[in-house]
């Protein structure tokens, strides 16, 4: 992705991406031959991570010290100080301080701060753990949050939140995020690629994609592709063009 894609895609300026470089929280990504920085996925994920951080009222050394600590212990202590500093103000502050409660309740999630809503889907793919994709796609669901408009966000919360409530839904989702792990290694003409690409139309709910797809030459579905091992990236992108064929 190009700087404003990335910024397009988190909802931040190109100005907060170059600043969040020069203060050594977003790290630089490597130039094309031209110049341009390329972006990845990564670059998403943490851009996405600091702008949750700073909305719920963390100043940027805050921040800092979250992002060092990988498993999130400063995180606590962080969001401690900051609902004392909280309870002294009024009305508008009473939404930061329900978003920060139900930050604490969340267990400190690897994906930083999320909705209440995107906390207990997360808490639905417990049994998926163990799963490399199942951790990418809790990262791709946080960045999304991050990005979307509150009725667009709400909207996606409810369709996942049905989807997952279907009978037999995490049996499916299990055995999905198992065909395409298993698919880390494959060439992109693995015949395990079929597989796991009809296991994951079955397993996609309506509205979750548009009806006429997705735009493969946008810099965000480029940017997920390429975080992805290539056989991985082939089942997905296949799912998600069967899955438009089917809803026209």
């Amino acid at each position: 992705m190009r700087i404003g894609e990335l910024a397009g895609a988190v909802g931040v300026t190109t100005r907060t991406v170059r600043h969040y470089h020069h203060l050594g929280l977003l790290p630089e990504p490597e130039r094309l031959p031209n110049g341009y920085r390329d972006y990845g996925l990564r670059h998403a994920v943490v851009l996405a991570r600091i702008r949750r951080l700073t909305e719920l009222g963390l100043g940027l050394s805050e921040v800092r010290d979250v992002l060092a600590d990988d498993e999130g212990r400063d995180l606590a202590e962080v969001l401690a100080e900051l609902d004392e500093d909280l309870a002294r103000q009024e009305a508008a502050i009473r939404e930061r301080r329900g978003r920060l409660s139900a930050l604490l309740e969340q267990g400190r999630p690897a994906e930083g701060p999320v909705s209440p809503e995107l906390a207990r889907l997360f808490a639905g793919m417990e049994a998926f753990l163990e799963s490399p994709m199942a951790t990418k796609d809790r990262e791709v669901l946080a960045l999304i949050e991050t990005a979307a408009a509150p009725e667009e966000r709400e909207r996606l919360a409810a369709v996942l939140a049905g989807a997952f409530g279907e009978p037999g839904a995490v049996e499916r989702a299990r055995e999905v995020y198992a065909l395409l792990d298993a698919l880390v290694d494959a060439d992109r003409d693995d015949p395990r690629v079929d597989d796991a690409a009809r296991a994951l139309v079955a397993c996609l709910p309506d509205g979750l994609v548009p009806d006429e797809g997705v735009d493969e030459g946008q810099g965000f579905i480029r940017a997920l592709y390429a975080d992805l091992a290539p056989a991985q990236a082939e089942a997905v992108r296949r799912a998600l063009r069967t899955h438009a064929r089917g809803r026209r």
